[in-house]
């Protein structure tokens, strides 16, 4: 059976490869012995012989030493060099034969030996270009002249019923090689037709069935477009290299469609989230940042990278991990700290050159590295990495995968001799590793363990993130040449400095595309306590103080569970129309028994589910903007448009006491631990002694101010953290700023919103804050770090929320619960019939009551 041992490997870095032809080699013995197949190629003639066992020959269009004869049908040249590859169908560098030589060749169609002799002509006449920029040149018309003239055969479609959408030229990147051919997209499917039929006649992907699609940055240029068919799989089903971005564009908005929520899903912020949270595991984090940052398996100058994790290969058990970037303190000249990369095509084939032994051949010329240099031990590897001057390698994603099949020297290949006589056989593995399976297992379990979890925010600084340019990668010692850094290829005009460029990104590898700039915050992780490394303590002292109030809490935490578990099962109690304006807060006692509620009507109001309205206040002719009961059940606090703050008395029935600290609107209220804290359209926050006690006492109460927060736009929310350590505002303007309680300096500042911000609030682990704005936006932003998380796009109004699920009240009327992990609704609640301003909920999540400007109040219950 005939077996193709062709391979576009077999082609220099950029070449193209255009067509072939059955063919015979005259060269020496009868047509019978000697049939196979010509492939014309941009810079050379390869032949393959049918018979397996004789080698590939292959010669460069540069060494031709005389005019290529044309007689009667046959193809005669003299080379002085021909490249002799697979012998014996054995993977090994390649030889030489460096006689000067005539080879014959007939074609078997002799009709076609004349466009052939032309074809071989224009190329040897590129070839033959003084500067290598105008040989590029050439040999691009060359190809776009040949698929101007072919277009895309719509007999390959699977279904006649199928619709055009539209067609293109690209070409097919894989590792170290690219295919050029005509893109066709359908109504159903993506089509890619090689313009040679190689490897096969036509590339099917069926839209319905991609689930993943990234733009590209290929050899500097946003060119590129990745389809993956999988969710977690490092190899996509097909990356194209288009020859404009405005077609790369309308292709990915074209299968965009078929893909729901696309755009939301895939940011560096939501897997962030997802990440932090426990939803992902490290590995999928850095797969999914690899992906957005333009890291590739099918460009090995953006091959993905991973950290090295552990630092000891020499002890019998594996326990100490590695520090992010130990090794890179190493400075070569002043412009710039290294002078390679710590991933380029080199270094990855550099590990892989036992499953991929030909891109280890193609990328250098025909040859293996010297033996002594090849991936031989992951221990030295590692010490050459951390002591050596030029190494600083990172690891390649197959170190944490299940194929150990790369450490394993399985195709039998004679990669050499070592100064030590041994043959370069498997990698030598640590000896806490008992075979290449368990290496891989182990090193799996290292990254994810909870030490690399609470750092690896670190590394990421550092290849994704704000460490990677500019001061901050001085400082950090992580500075490489330029050609790493992703610069602007337009800008290059000289067409022989961007083969220089192409050139050295092939060397030197590329850094990834910048996903963040500022500081990546920390993974939330659960802290597990070694009860055997404290002996001493008896088994009393490790008890809980107090087990009824952990039981307690335990309830307590499964119920809010529970009730967040079935918040889309949201059952109404009661409806309530009491106010003559839009309803601005709710508040409730303790025992539930009594509902207060404000409105623009400026009053007050108190009523129940079973004898309805009770009570009716009115502090002042202006509206009341929020309300909250004091912890003893006897006093409500009010916030009004009057600049006032009211208290009012529920045993007596009328106001305890007045507030006055404001030169405009007090816009919302918080209370803890005996302080009032008031935000104002004034551009203020003010902090009040407020003792609950002394007001319920009837008492005139002496309002101290004990601390002011300014701003540059009027204040409109606010927000404490459980803890009450922390404050997060919101203004008119739309900047969210997070406080330090203690220091009147904001720790982070930032305008993630267009607009005026309706709401905040922090999750109930204080590590992120979700504001929601008159822009349509809910956001989520990392209180460490300042960095926003998620973006998700809605008219919402007011919100409670877990940290993870969001019910939110919209302009429309309607109750919305979010997943913000996915950005996905997953239900809708028809409520009022008018935008929802004001959302209550209690601290077991088992009773909502929302308030909008139809003058509604509404009761809710999660039903279970």
């Amino acid at each position: 059976m005939f077996m193709c041992r062709f391979s576009l490997l077999l082609l220099d870095l950029e070449e193209h490869y255009f067509e072939q032809h059955t063919a015979y080699n005259l060269t020496g013995r009868g047509p019978e012995a000697n049939s196979g197949s010509l492939k014309i190629c941009s810079k050379s003639i390869i032949f393959e012989p049918d018979d397996a066992v004789k080698p590939i020959l292959k010669v460069l269009s540069s060494y031709y030493l005389s005019p290529i004869l044309h007689v009667s049908g046959f193809i005669k040249k003299n080379f002085p060099q021909i490249y002799l590859i697979k012998e014996e169908n054995v993977v090994a560098p390649y030889k030489y034969e460096r006689v000067k030589k005539k080879v014959t060749f007939q074609l078997e169609v002799p009709g076609k030996t004349e466009d052939v002799v032309q074809m071989l002509l224009q190329l040897h006449r590129a070839s033959c270009l003084d500067k290598q920029g105008d040989q590029t040149a050439m040999v691009a018309a060359i190809l776009q002249s040949r698929l101007a003239r072919t277009c895309f055969d719509k007999n390959s479609f699977q279904h006649v019923t199928e619709n055009p959408h539209m067609e293109c030229v690209a070409e097919m990147v894989s590792p170290l090689v690219t295919n050029a051919g005509h893109v066709c997209i359908t109504d159903c499917n993506l089509y890619f037709q090689p313009m040679n039929s190689y490897p096969d006649l036509v590339v099917q992907i069926g839209l319905h069935s991609v689930r993943r699609i990234y733009k590209r940055r290929h050899g500097l240029r946003p060119l590129g477009l990745e389809v993956f068919c999988t969710e977690n799989d490092l190899c996509s089903d097909i990356y194209l290299m288009f020859y404009s971005t405005k077609e790369r564009d309308e292709l990915y908005y074209y299968i965009a469609t078929f893909l729901e929520n696309h755009i939301a899903e895939c940011t560096a912020e939501s897997y962030m989230l997802q990440w932090q949270r426990g939803h992902i595991s490290n590995y999928q984090y850095l797969l999914h940042l690899n992906n957005l940052a333009d890291r590739s398996v099918n460009d090995l100058s953006q091959y993905p990278v991973f950290p090295w994790v552990i630092s000891d290969y020499s002890s019998t058990q594996m326990g100490q991990f590695a520090e992010p970037f130990p090794y890179h303190i190493k400075i070569s000249c002043p412009r710039f700290m290294y002078g390679s990369h710590y991933s380029s095509p080199g270094y990855v084939l550099f590990y892989l050159v036992r499953v991929a032994p030909e891109h280890m051949l193609c990328l250098q010329n025909g040859r293996f590295d010297q033996a002594d240099r090849m991936f031989n031990s992951v221990g030295e590897t590692w010490k050459n990495c951390l002591e050596g001057g030029t190494d600083f390698k990172e690891l390649i994603p197959e170190f944490y995968g299940s194929d150990s099949s790369f450490l394993k020297n399985l195709l039998g290949l004679n990669l050499g001799r070592r100064q030590g006589g041994g043959r370069v056989e498997n990698v030598e593995l640590p000896s806490w590793a008992s075979d290449p399976d368990d290496f891989l297992e182990k090193m799996r379990l290292a990254l994810e363990s909870q030490y690399v979890s609470e750092h690896l925010h670190e590394w990421i600084d550092l290849i994704f993130g704000y460490k990677q340019r500019g001061s901050e990668a001085v400082a950090a010692h992580n500075v490489y040449i330029c050609q790493c850094v992703c610069l602007c290829f337009c800008s290059i005009e000289d067409p022989d400095q961007k083969i220089a460029m192409l050139t050295q990104i092939l060397e030197f590898g590329q850094t990834p595309r910048q996903l963040f700039v500022t500081h990546h915050p920390q993974r939330i992780t659960p802290r597990f306590h070694n009860l055997s490394a404290t002996p001493s303590l008896s088994s009393s002292e490790l008890s809980p103080s107090s087990p009824s109030m952990e039981s307690f809490e335990d309830l307590t935490e499964e119920s809010k569970k529970m009730a967040w578990s079935n918040m889309n099962k949201l059952a109404l109690q009661s409806r309530h129309k009491i106010h003559k304006e839009a309803v601005t807060g709710v508040t409730v006692t303790l025992s539930g028994d009594s509902i207060f509620s404000t409105s623009q009507d400026s009053t007050l109001k108190m009523f129940s589910k079973e004898n309805g309205l009770q009570r009716s206040m009115s502090f002042s002719n202006m509206a009341l903007s929020s309300c909250l009961m004091l912890p003893d059940d006897k006093i409500v606090v009010c916030s009004s448009w009057d600049n006032n703050v009211y208290f009012y008395s529920i045993a007596y029935g009328r106001r305890q006491d007045t507030l006055m600290g404001h030169d405009d609107a007090v816009s919302h209220i918080c209370w803890r631990d005996d302080k009032l804290y008031t935000a104002s359209w004034d551009s203020t926050v003010k902090i009040w002694k407020c003792v609950a006690d002394d007001i319920s006492s009837n008492k005139r109460t002496q309002f101290d101010l004990l601390a002011e927060f300014e701003h540059e736009a009027g204040v409109n929310t606010l927000d404490l953290s459980p803890a009450g350590t922390l404050l997060a505002t919101g203004t008119k303007e739309g900047t969210l700023t997070l406080w330090d309680i203690a220091n009147p300096l904001p720790l982070n500042q930032l305008t993630c919103h267009s607009g005026k911000i309706h709401q905040v609030a922090f999750s109930p682990d204080s590590r992120h804050v979700l504001s929601v704005g008159e822009d349509s936006c809910l956001v989520v932003t990392d209180v460490q770090t300042g960095m926003l998380l998620a973006t998700v796009h809605a008219e919402q109004e007011c919100f409670c929320w877990d940290g993870n699920t969001v019910l939110s009240g919209g302009m429309s009327g309607d109750l919305s619960v979010w997943d913000l992990l996915s950005s996905k609704v997953i239900h809708k609640i028809p409520a009022h019939s008018g935008a929802v301003t004001c959302m209550w909920m209690n601290e077991q999540c088992s009773t909502i009551i929302t308030g909008g400007v139809d003058k509604q109040i509404i009761l809710w219950k999660p039903e279970y």
